[in-house]
């Protein structure tokens, strides 16, 4: 079965389950509750969820299937207990490992952080160490280096296991962003469209609407329209006659004044 592309939810439950085999052993493998609190807790995690019950269990049930996880309730335990499969499944040493978890809980970083955020979990001797992990897991396809961003000083690198991923997706388009505003741009050529004859009606795109059927009306429907219409008129109507008025009191004017 493919395990190239998890989910978001199912990324977050095995790293939690690689996260608290290292950092809390006492209280794992872990139910279904602290699972889901590890889940959705608002420190080292990016970016914060908050996934219900359902969600987690789901997630879990398909790591399971996925040999990434599995079932590790005591015969005499009611609690669902699981714990991960991902060192035997992936081959993976603890150092990358805890990488690996990083990662899923944190989306992409350089080496210099997963160094530091990796070593609560476990003690990475050196960041010479941390970059041949990552060039062994990116050997390995779990693993890929990002482009570097105009201003960045160290490039930055992103699992695998969940496809491309929304963050590694984000900072690739922005790199292909910066690049084609460097270069020059040829804006797309408009459609040429012909103008119309004068013999021609002009069409809109609203006349293709789909015809409904009315009522036949004897005249013409009374409403807001009519009354603005009859009010223009009778307005216009006026001002034709003040118009008049004006000429004539004008010419009356010249007149008298000898014009």
């Amino acid at each position: 079965m493919h395990i190239d592309r998890l989910t978001a939810p199912e990324l977050r439950v095995l790293g939690c389950l690689i996260e608290k085999r290292f950092v809390t052993p006492a209280q794992y493998p872990l139910s279904l509750n602290s699972l889901r609190l590890a889940a959705n807790q608002s420190t080292g995690r990016n970016p914060v969820v908050d996934y219900d019950t359902h969600t987690v269990q789901a997630a879990a049930q398909r790591l399971c299937q996925y040999r990434l996880a599995r079932l590790a309730s005591g015969q005499s335990s009611r609690t669902v207990k699981y714990r991960h499969l991902a060192a035997e499944t992936l081959e993976l040493d603890d150092p990358a490992l805890a990488l690996m978890a990083v990662l899923m809980l944190r989306g992409p970083q350089t080496p210099g952080e997963l160094k530091g955020r990796s070593e609560r979990l476990v003690p990475q001797p050196s960041l010479a160490a941390v970059q041949t992990s990552l060039d062994e897991l990116i050997a390995r396809g779990y693993v890929r280096r990002l482009p570097r961003q105009p201003g960045q000083k160290e490039a930055r690198f992103s699992e695998l296991l969940g496809g491309a991923g929304d963050d590694g997706g984000a900072e690739l388009a922005s790199v292909a962003l910066s690049e084609s505003a460097a270069s020059p741009s040829v804006p797309p050529a408009s459609p040429s469209v012909p103008p119309a004859s004068p013999s021609e009606p002009v069409a809109f795109p609203y006349a293709a609407t789909a015809s409904v059927d009315r009522a036949p009306v004897a005249g013409p429907m009374p409403g807001p329209a009519t009354a603005d219409a009859d009010g223009l008129e009778a307005r216009v109507s006026q001002l034709e006659d003040e118009l008049k008025a004006l000429r004539s009191e004008f010419a009356e004017l010249r007149e008298a004044l000898g014009g």
